[in-house]
């Protein structure tokens, strides 16, 4: 625990118990190909990883940058850039457009849990990215990991976390070890096919988007939400469609759909400007807790003939959902 390394022998210096038990859970859920000849790198958060990937995939002879594309970035704290299009990147929840796109370089960004993401098959990229904080909501351990099918890169990447961390928290990845491994063998477990914990997510998910997809039938066009379509899930191997941990709500045109749902209802949620959208769309947060979800949707939405307006039990009751 003293040492910055753990293993001197691996070509990443990680646990190897964690390296095992990732590699584990991959093969259970049976999203991403994690045989011998790949290699897990273990980074501070998929931040940190991402950023090992591009520092990996550049060439430090050349006259000049290398030119990166991914999906435009506008948010209130980031400023939009434009580049040319060379490499391409995979980015998934939180975006309207958001959808599983193929990059130039077969490499992507799969930082879900398994009913977030398309699992027909297993991925086989270059380069895949994982997060501890989108698998499990352990946001704070700051555990993210890539697998990596060339050595070349996989090492330069373990020299960009050495150089800008010396490493990552042991304490974090022996959490990591424990929490990971706990769910591993419950996914194992036949006795427990229907509460594992990815079953139990997904259920939840589930009956959540249901729940407001009614809410928004009532609302007469007034509101609707997007339609994804089924695919069959490799994990639980049934044809399922996506339950995103964030749903995109759009208005009639004219309308303002955070500050409606602001000052009607007193919901907060995050309007689509603050993503570079348009107004008409707002992003609603389908993970915020049983109490809170329930108080927030419980009611009925109802349009009239030139005016419209939303009813809710607890009108005075704030819910914080963004």
């Amino acid at each position: 625990m003293m040492s910055y390394i753990s293993n001197a022998d691996n070509l990443c210096w990680l646990m190897p118990e964690l390296d095992r038990v990732i590699r584990r859970l991959h093969r259970v859920v049976g999203n991403a190909v994690v045989d011998d000849d790949r290699f897990i790198i273990v980074g501070n958060g998929s931040t940190q990883i991402f950023h090992a990937l591009l520092y990996a995939l550049s060439s430090p002879d050349q006259p000049e940058p290398i030119s990166v594309v991914a999906a435009a970035l506008s948010t209130r704290h980031i400023r939009r850039r434009r580049s040319s299009c060379d490499r391409g990147c995979i980015n998934g929840q939180g975006r309207r457009s958001a959808s599983i796109r193929w990059s130039l370089h077969r490499g992507g960004d799969f930082a879900q849990q398994p009913r977030w993401l398309d699992s027909r098959n297993r991925a086989g990229h270059d380069a895949m990215l994982f997060t501890f904080s989108k698998a499990t909501g352990h946001a704070g351990s700051r555990i993210g990991w890539a697998i990596v099918k060339d050595k070349a890169i996989a090492a330069k990447m373990v020299k960009f976390i050495e150089l800008s961390s010396i490493g990552v928290s042991k304490e974090s990845q022996l959490r990591a070890v424990k929490i990971l491994g706990v769910i591993d063998d419950d996914c194992r477990n036949p006795e427990l096919e229907d509460v594992n914990f990815f079953e139990y997510g997904r259920r939840i998910m589930s009956d959540r988007w249901e729940k407001l997809r009614r809410v928004v039938i009532k609302t007469n066009g007034v509101f609707n939400l997007p339609e994804y379509p089924q695919h069959n899930c490799k994990f639980t191997g049934e044809y399922t469609h996506a339950t995103p941990a964030f749903a995109w709500l759009r208005c009639k045109e004219g309308l303002n759909c955070e500050e409606l749902l602001r000052e009607k209802c007193k919901i907060m949620t995050r309007g689509g400007t603050s993503f570079g959208g348009e107004s008409t769309y707002t992003r609603v947060n389908m993970l915020s807790s049983d109490a809170e979800f329930t108080l927030c949707w419980k009611g009925c939405l109802r349009s009239r003939t030139h005016q419209w307006e939303i009813e809710f039990m607890l009108m005075s009751t704030l819910c914080v959902i963004n």
